[in-house]
């Protein structure tokens, strides 16, 4: 089973991101040597998808504890906050990000002052990045088995941007339940939104499955009920950035719309992600931050101008789809059905 490409890449003491600004045209990948560059890097979306932005984050605590003990070799520690703190607001929906930060400031905390940090912190966020491998897998037969046990017949799905190796430490959420139901011949076909603005379902999605050659058809956001209408689609599979302690979850803009247009039809819905995406601390989706870019996003394409110069933009970057709208989470510790709280705090423990 193919598990496509490899997005980041630890090398020579450097992260390696796959720029995915220039994808399909070109496959290039740029040297981050420090944590500002990282944390530019994610900003700028070079690399982009919750648990990939966690694990690139990860290597850029090693890349500032580096940096720290070069130049304050007694006091890195007192160092490396200032650091940190910017990675961590490098983009403020994906919680991968804060959680990832999280367990590097644990070891962190664990290190004596006048102790090399590199190691330590290296192993960690290799472990952040394997993890999230082994849990895409483990995602992907959970997702792939409850496709299977509603359906006699190979079916289609839709997706929504991008869910792969692209957009994770390695096989993908979504892209990894769809992975699996291609080999076991559950899937036969997925339409991938084109996901405006940023287009990562044409440029990204697409190029993916095709690289894999699972059969797949490009389609504007906009044709999605149509598609649906037509009778082939069983299930939506989507991933997500953010998921609420009642089920609510946060992904890319247009999920909500597809989430209405599938009950509508009586399509499923399907949210894959890992637990690290899980905030148990937030009761709802009201309470998730919400990214806005800039209007520049919407207006133009490659700095060519498509709407009136000065016009009002509105571009925000996710929107929240209701508990009630989700017949499935799945996560590499299990799968909740119609999530609740209650049933969320179970997965969790």
């Amino acid at each position: 089973m193919s598990s496509g490409v490899e997005a980041i890449k630890w090398v020579d003491n450097q992260l390696e991101l796959l720029d995915q600004r220039l994808l399909p045209g070109q496959a290039l990948y740029i040297t981050c040597k420090d944590s500002t560059e990282v944390a530019d890097a994610i900003t700028q979306m070079v690399v982009r998808g919750a648990p990939a932005i966690g694990v690139s984050a990860a290597y850029g605590v090693v890349l500032a504890a580096d940096a720290a003990f070069s130049e304050h070799q007694q006091a890195w520690k007192a160092n490396i906050a200032e650091a940190i703190e910017t990675l961590a607001n490098s983009r403020p929906t994906a919680v991968n990000l804060f959680w990832a930060l999280d367990r590097m400031q644990r070891v962190i905390d664990t290190l004596e002052d006048s102790s090399p940090p590199h190691q330590s912190l290296l192993d960690e966020a290799k472990n952040i990045h394997s993890e999230d491998i082994a849990a895409n897998k483990q995602m992907g037969k959970l997702g792939a088995e409850l496709m299977a046990a509603s359906s006699d017949t190979p079916f289609s799905v839709i997706t929504h941007c991008n869910t792969g190796s692209l957009a994770t430490g390695g096989f993908g959420t979504a892209l990894g339940v769809i992975r699996h139901g291609w080999d076991a011949k559950i899937i036969k076909h997925v339409y991938a939104d084109e996901t405006r603005p940023w287009l990562q379902g044409s440029r990204l999605t697409a190029w993916e499955l095709q690289r894999d050659g699972i059969s797949v058809t490009l389609n504007t956001d906009s044709a999605a009920a149509h598609i649906m209408k037509q009778g082939d689609v069983r299930w939506v599979v989507v991933g997500a950035d953010r998921i609420t302690a009642n089920g609510d979850a946060a992904n890319k803009i247009g999920t909500y719309s597809l989430a209405v247009l599938a009950r509508y039809h009586g399509i499923k819905f399907m949210v894959v992600a890992p637990s690290s995406t899980v905030d148990m601390s937030l009761s709802s989706g009201d309470l998730i931050p919400i990214e806005e870019r800039t209007g520049e996003e919407l207006t133009s394409i490659k700095e060519v101008q498509l709407a009136p110069e000065n016009i009002a933009a509105f571009n925000p970057v996710f929107d929240v789809t209701p508990a009630e709208l989700i017949d499935a989470i799945v996560t590499e510790q299990g799968v909740v059905l119609n999530p609740t709280l209650d049933k969320m705090k179970a997965l969790l423990g």
